[in-house]
């Protein structure tokens, strides 16, 4: 059985697979205009270690020719020490060479992903809705790693193009004949070589393809949640079948990687032993002739040894250019993603610590579609997407006034509109048509960093990272001190548990707070929320999963944090209603009934539709704690 959508061989094209498009490289070397200086650097380096390599093969020719075959020892030793401390020198210039190549690969890479990071962040809600986790970690993180070490071998191309050419040179000058045939081996060497390269690249893409999809199915079954759900529901062999199926094609693409891998490397070994015999042979018979002494041949061979290594990293440099480039086109691919909410250049901030009123004018608002924020190549499963089919409305025409400092609640069934609603105060989405008003701006006019600021949420699905608590309330407000963590713990009734713990604040909340139970990780939630101080609150079913006495307890708490503050309550129970100044009854995205602080009746109020409303929830509520 399938869990992840259809499956692919990893021969086999994928149609979801990333198409590199036109200027990519062009984008790719914009990346590298900051560090000019370093590849200034890096190519005086180069230059110099190209010079020694060239150099030494001489110095042996006059060690043979003018020290051995002449019998002067003390020429011998002198050149034989410089040899050598050339060949130092050398080593140590590759070393220099291969710490600035990195500094470059890794800059280049970082300057990338913290753009890419900071560019995912402001994409839409509904971006993450659609995207596996998985594939977006790898593409942010493991794609870029191998962009990153590719980097290297495309750096050293550099001082393979120049050590190619000085070793050129130099058997020219030694003997153009043993150069020319040189020159005839080159191409029968690097043909075959191009060859391997280019179905390794292939064969690459494909495992980072399938790499990515094996992330998404681990982050998604070995979180506590898919934990559960897989042990819940008893398919721990199906699970284990398509992780085997999948590794099995990870294993299958890198057995033949391996393969053609080794396959280079045979024939490399293969032809520099043919052409090292084919020169041996023509330059063996100029040796005989007279035409040149054995030092020079010694030379040439050497210099034909050193000339082979360079040819091949440069025959490979297509497929290394290739894998940054896909790497990045992948990168890319997201980063021309547009954000449905942008903030406008002349945006204007909220008044700070002045609860304002809430205006909805004829809103309508329908949830994007995955062509809008999304790519299939993300989402890793293909489903059919058609492209032009809008999604419905989820609210029409809502028109509400919230004013300032007051309680609003909103009822009504599920799947009503009513946490669509409270996403637009908070602009998670922008409405399809109509103005949303805080403040008397229009919610789009607001700056980002504002909104964040006077809005504060508690949802029924409280989040807590894995971290300690601590680090969890403190997300709120860094640089709170520690009475304000406690003051606060003490308004959501958490503090006494806190400080029974045996780590107190340094207590690690599990993944996803999965070692809190569901009221505890409420309250801490709540707790959050009184550290940031929000002047507009926005509680979605915040206290569900608190039983009757804690409820009561942080429905105190909530009365004190609330007062002066502008708040929207989604309710099913009775106390908060009771609380409210207003209450909207929400059903099918619009506004069936109103009922204000006074008694006024609005159109389509029925109080005791309302009141049944959230009497049926309470007591489902009340059975599910006691099932608990």
């Amino acid at each position: 059985m399938q869990f992840g959508g259809p499956t692919q061989s990893g021969d086999d094209p994928d149609p979801w697979q990333t198409k590199v498009r036109p200027g990519t490289l062009r984008r790719v070397l914009a990346y590298f205009r900051p560090h000019t200086g370093k590849v200034a650097l890096f190519l005086l380096v180069a230059s110099l270690e190209s010079l020694v390599v060239v150099a030494v093969p001489l110095l042996l020719m006059e060690i043979v020719n003018d020290g051995i075959l002449k019998n002067n020892l003390r020429l011998v030793i002198v050149l034989a020490c410089l040899a050598a401390g050339l060949a130092v020198v050398g080593g140590l210039l590759q070393l220099v060479s291969a710490y600035i190549s990195g500094l470059i690969g890794q800059g280049v890479t970082y300057d990338l992903r913290v753009q890419a990071l900071r560019h995912v962040q402001r994409l839409p809600v509904a971006f993450f809705t659609r995207t596996q986790t998985g594939v977006l970690i790898g593409r942010l993180h493991t794609e870029l790693i191998m962009a990153q070490q590719q980097f290297g071998y495309l750096l050293m191309a550099a001082t393979s193009a120049l050590t190619v050419v000085l070793v050129l040179v130099e058997v020219f000058y030694l003997s153009w004949l043993v150069a020319v045939v040189t020159l005839v081996v080159i191409p029968l060497f690097i043909v075959p070589w191009i060859y391997v390269g280019r179905v390794i690249q292939r064969r690459t893409e494909r495992l980072m393809d399938a790499n990515a999809g094996l992330g998404g199915l681990l982050q998604e079954r070995f979180n506590v949640q898919g934990a559960m759900l897989s042990k819940l529901f008893g398919r721990p062999d199906e699970e284990m079948g398509e992780y085997a199926d999948r590794a099995g094609r990870i294993r299958k693409i890198g057995v033949s990687l391996s393969v053609y891998g080794q396959m280079a490397f045979v024939m490399m070994g293969l032809m520099a032993s043919l052409a090292t015999a084919l020169v041996y042979g023509v330059g063996g018979r100029l040796v005989i002739d007279g035409a040149f002494q054995l030092g020079t041949l010694v030379a040439i061979v050497t210099l034909l040894g050193r000339l082979f290594g360079p040819i091949v990293q440069l025959s490979g440099l297509q497929e290394t250019a290739q894998t940054i480039v896909v790497s990045f086109s992948r990168t890319f691919e997201l980063l021309d993603l547009k954000p449905l909410i942008q903030e406008r250049p002349d945006a204007v901030g909220l008044a700070k610590n002045v609860a304002p009123d809430i205006e909805f004018e004829n809103v309508s608002f329908r949830y994007p579609t995955a062509d809008e924020v999304s790519l299939p190549s993300l989402e890793h499963v293909r489903a059919e997407r058609k492209r032009g089919e809008m999604t419905p409305d989820v609210l029409r025409g809502v028109s509400l006034h919230v004013p300032a400092g007051t309680l609003t609640a909103l009822v009504g069934p599920s799947g009503g509109g009513k946490s669509t609603l409270t996403h637009l105060v908070s602009r998670l989405y922008d409405p399809t048509s109509g103005i949303v008003r805080v403040g008397g701006h229009n919610l789009r006019d607001l700056t980002f960093d504002s909104v964040r600021e006077a809005v504060g949420v508690v949802s029924q699905d409280a989040y807590l990272f894995h971290d300690t608590i601590r680090e969890n309330l403190l997300y709120a407000r860094p640089t709170a001190t520690e009475d304000e963590l406690i003051e606060a713990c003490k308004g959501a009734q958490i503090w006494d548990l806190i400080e029974s713990l045996p780590g107190g604040f340094d207590t690690v909340t599990g993944d996803r707070g999965y070692r809190m139970s569901g009221g505890e990780k409420q309250r801490l939630a709540i707790a959050r929320l009184l550290l940031k101080a929000p002047t507009v609150v926005v509680l979605d079913e915040a206290t569900a999963h608190l039983d009757s006495e804690s409820e009561a307890a942080v429905q105190r708490a909530l009365k004190v944090a609330l007062r002066n503050r502008t708040s929207l309550v989604i309710a099913h129970r009775l106390s908060t209603i009771r609380e409210a100044d207003q209450i909207l009854v929400i059903d099918d995205g619009r506004i069936t009934g109103t009922r204000d602080a006074r008694g006024a009746v609005g159109q389509g109020w029925s109080l005791r539709g309302a009141l049944s409303h959230a009497v049926r929830q309470a007591g489902k509520q009340w059975n599910q704690a006691g099932k608990r």
